[in-house]
């Protein structure tokens, strides 16, 4: 997963300050490496944090040892970062970049991050759902829906074992953040539904290859059963075993 591919992590955005910074000074006093990504993959910058001041709302990176890349550093404005930090992967932003002194050394300031994302749990890892035979979710419609449809069945886009993304071409599921919807029905192959509260913890519109409009909607398991977490976990070892092979495959 890249940065761009942020949409689809929006469950793990820390927008606490005081946890952005802590989080930060640990990569820094760990010495751990940022990917600064310049122009995407084709143009990065490996650096480090070397210092975090609340006070200014700054932080002060080392710099390229290429001074034609420092040049576009600069002139980018704002770079997306990755690191890691205990094998939790960390992905923020940077903006207002510019050159300074830090230690008798050249060096980068940027302003602090006002979020960052943390991927801090591996059984939460999103995996895609087939697209040739997808699974289905059958979920209760809210009263402003298609009048006299009770429940809608919505294509699962990827899962985890904390939720599920469906997609909803049609626009009838509500959008505000934190609705829970009981009762929602997920058709799990070779397993069997599993039936457990959503509750809607994000959404946004993709525009599709062929330039139609469709929309996501992230939604956290609410309660569920230890049965029904069994089956997830089994239908998404299935799925990693499926991805696997092919990869093996294609080797």
């Amino acid at each position: 997963m890249n940065y761009q591919e942020l949409e689809n992590w929006h469950d793990y955005e820390v927008e606490s300050r005081r946890e952005i910074l802590a989080l930060l000074r640990q990569i820094g006093e760990k010495h751990e490496l940022v990917r600064l990504l310049v122009n995407g993959e084709s143009d990065v910058c490996v650096t480090a944090i070397l210092d975090i001041d609340p006070d200014s709302g700054t932080m002060v990176l080392d710099r390229s040892v290429d001074h034609l890349q420092n040049e576009r550093i600069l002139e980018a404005g704002k770079l997306h970062c990755e690191t890691s930090l205990d094998k939790i992967r960390i992905l923020f932003s940077v903006e207002n970049l510019r050159l300074v002194e830090f230690e008798g050394s050249p060096a980068l300031r940027a302003d602090i991050p006002p979020t960052l994302i943390r991927l801090q749990r591996r059984e939460y890892y999103r995996m895609e759902t087939p697209v040739s035979n997808p699974v289905r979710a059958v979920i209760p419609l809210p009263p402003s829906a298609v009048a006299g449809a009770g429940s809608g069945v919505f294509p699962l886009r990827d899962i985890s074992c904390g939720g599920i993304a469906v997609l909803d071409n049609q626009l009838q599921l509500a959008t505000a953040t934190g609705t829970t919807i009981p009762n929602c029905r997920i058709e799990l192959p070779e397993t069997g539904p599993v039936t457990v509260s959503l509750q809607v913890r994000n959404w946004h519109d993709l525009t599709l290859l062929n330039n139609k409009s469709n929309r996501r909607v992230g939604l956290q398991f609410v309660d569920i059963s230890r049965a029904g977490m069994a089956a997830v976990q089994r239908y998404i070892t299935r799925l990693e075993r499926e991805r696997n092979a092919r990869l093996a495959g294609r080797a």
